[in-house]
Parts: structure tokens; C-alpha cells; sequence
């Protein structure tokens, strides 16, 4: 028999074993799926929001630096630049009490900013109950005869002089 050219040869012959097995591999491509979709995401979006705390201590720079760049017209020329500074040391004093209160507890932001989101669904879910139930098309009318409020009673219609 001819040898066959190394292609045949490679077609006949049974599979070899992989010299490198990954013990996690399905682990670490998903991974690598996750993170491929992150960065679609983010290059799509823009880089999504930090932790409470992070977005906290955003917002306490934010008011600083908005405070201490307002120029009060009512104090004037002459005590502007002293309250200026007076501001901006309320400011900083503000800032170094907040600081030391994110850094020690940053789940305490987490669990506020979910408490909050809770406490808007139930909110959000009163109000829909509630429009749904005065708008509900099923009720009988009510007589104009009935009155449900004593508010609901006609007044003596007097005439209030307020000059």
C-alpha cells in the first residue's frame, strides 16, 4: 500500500486526546462572554452607575463645587469674598463629616438606595390602584341627590368684600 499524504493520514487516524485540559473551561468562557457583552454594553451606553456610596460622595462633590462657586448679589461687593469664604469652609467641614461615613459604611448607601426603590414600587402601586378605581367604568353613577362628604354641601354663596 502507498503512504498517504500526511492530510490522509491525519483523517484516518483517531482523534488524539488534548495535551491541555481547562478543568473549568465552560467557567472561563463564559466569563469571557460576560465580559465581551459588558463592553458592548458599555461602548453602547457609557459605563454604567457606581455603588450608592460612590454615586453619594458624586453628589456631595457636586453640591460643593456648585456651592462654593455661587456669587451672592445680596451681600455685596464688599462681604462677597468673605462669605465666599465662609461657604466654602462650610463646605469643606461638610465634606470631611460625609467622607469618613461613606468609607466605614458603603452597604448602608446599597441598602438605602434599595429601600428607597422599594418603598416608590409600593407608591407607584397604591396610586394605580387607586386611579384604576376611580375610573372604573362599571360603577353605577351616583345621585345627585346623595352627597357622600358633608364638604360636598352647597355653601350660602355670601359675598366677601376684600377691598
Amino acid at each position: 500500500m502507498p503512504a498517504a499524504a500526511p492530510s490522509e493520514a491525519r483523517a484516518d487516524a483517531p482523534a488524539a486526546a488534548p495535551t491541555e485540559v481547562h478543568a473549568d473551561a465552560w467557567a472561563t468562557a463564559a466569563a469571557e462572554d460576560l465580559e465581551a457583552e459588558r463592553a458592548r454594553r458599555r461602548a453602547r451606553h457609557g459605563a454604567p452607575p457606581g455603588s450608592a456610596a460612590e454615586e453619594f460622595r458624586k453628589l456631595v462633590d457636586a453640591v460643593a463645587g456648585k456651592l462654593s462657586d455661587l456669587q451672592s448679589p445680596l451681600l455685596g461687593a464688599v462681604a462677597g469674598p468673605a462669605a465666599q469664604q465662609v461657604v466654602r469652609q462650610v463646605v469643606q467641614q461638610a465634606k470631611a463629616a460625609v467622607e469618613p461615613v461613606i468609607e466605614r459604611n458603603p452597604d448602608v448607601f446599597d441598602h438605602l438606595a434599595a429601600a428607597g426603590s422599594e418603598l416608590l414600587a409600593a407608591y407607584r402601586s397604591a396610586v394605580q390602584d387607586q386611579e384604576r378605581r376611580w375610573t372604573a367604568r362599571d360603577t353605577p353613577p351616583r345621585d345627585p341627590g346623595e352627597r357622600r362628604d358633608p364638604g360636598d354641601e352647597p355653601g350660602t354663596g355670601e359675598r366677601i368684600d376684600l377691598d
